[in-house]
């Protein structure tokens, strides 16, 4: 079975506009497809850190002087390049979707496509999984998530189907939640409905979104002056962060313009967003949602 196939992979590496002897962060290391390519484009004395906080991720460290793998989560970029003595890197890669290699391991707890113990961690030493967010969150909470990290339509006929049954008996694998799901959407809508809480899930489990929050805040203060940012997300909610983080400097995306209309903010923007194409969606279907974007340190 494949790990993952990377999205956008020489795409996202052209973005980077490398330099032969630069100094590169591929903060979500995976299957190691983006990381790779970068070590193609590197001279001898060019450096490449790989971060990932997922033990199984790790066997796909590229086994190469000029890597070094940083095993921990993003959120923490400017501590690990100061513990490995990197004051300033030129170019930042990060691919914020699900590795296939989560959805496709039953054991993980991603997919409602198989029947496995609710778990969702990508960094499986934390405690909290997605059976302590079904479980112990209260009904309010529940709604509110799979609102906002899921867009759920079916929102509140969920969560309280999901308090109703956990009464009774803990909801603890995959299946039990998609019967739950099953009972209360109406049978065409049911797929979609799983994905969204699912998503929501996660993305709770894995704190996501402050991460994605944290990391981009860190990142004008470690690329150099011309150093690129290339950003590859899957849902609306991370391509919106980013689009606003580089747009206004700010997640609120309020523009602080000088008196002659000049926008101060840490990153540009550069081009428009960038979507697979049909051929590679065709070849990679899961590539379907993702949008790439890219930013300049001014």
């Amino acid at each position: 079975m494949t790990y993952h196939t990377t999205v956008l992979l020489h795409e996202g590496v052209d973005a980077l506009d490398m330099q032969p002897a630069g100094t590169y962060v591929d903060v979500t290391l995976g299957a190691g497809g983006h990381s790779k390519e970068i070590l193609k484009r590197l001279a001898s004395e060019g450096h490449l850190l790989g971060f990932d906080q997922d033990a199984d991720a790790v066997n796909n460290a590229p086994d190469d002087d000029r890597f070094e793998l940083c095993f921990g989560n993003f959120r923490f970029l400017k501590q690990f390049l100061l513990a490995k003595g990197v004051q300033k890197v030129d170019g930042i890669i990060a691919d914020l979707g699900v590795s296939g290699h989560h959805f496709d391991k039953a054991s993980r707890g991603f997919s409602f496509r198989f029947d496995a113990p609710l778990d969702m961690r990508m960094n499986a030493s934390q405690e909290k999984s997605a059976i302590e967010v079904v479980n112990d969150y209260e009904v309010g909470v529940l709604i509110r998530l799979f609102k906002r990290y899921g867009e759920s339509s079916f929102a509140k006929p969920i969560a309280r189907k999901i308090d109703q049954v956990r009464l009774g008996n803990a909801i603890r694998t995959t299946g039990d939640l998609v019967a739950i799901v099953e009972s209360v959407v109406p049978e065409r809508k049911v797929k979609g409905e799983l994905a969204h809480i699912f998503q929501a899930i996660r993305i709770e489990v894995n704190d996501e979104l402050l991460v994605l929050q944290e990391f981009l805040e860190q990142v004008p203060e470690v690329l150099n002056p011309g150093g690129k940012l290339v950003v590859l997300s899957y849902h609306s909610l991370e391509d919106r962060m980013v689009k606003h983080f580089l747009r206004s400097g700010n997640f609120d995306d309020v523009l602080d313009k000088d008196v002659f209309g000049n926008v101060h903010r840490p990153l540009d923007p550069k081009g428009k967003v960038i979507v697979p194409s049909e051929e590679e969606i065709e070849s990679n279907p899961r590539a379907r949602s993702a949008k790439m974007r890219i930013g300049v340190k001014r």
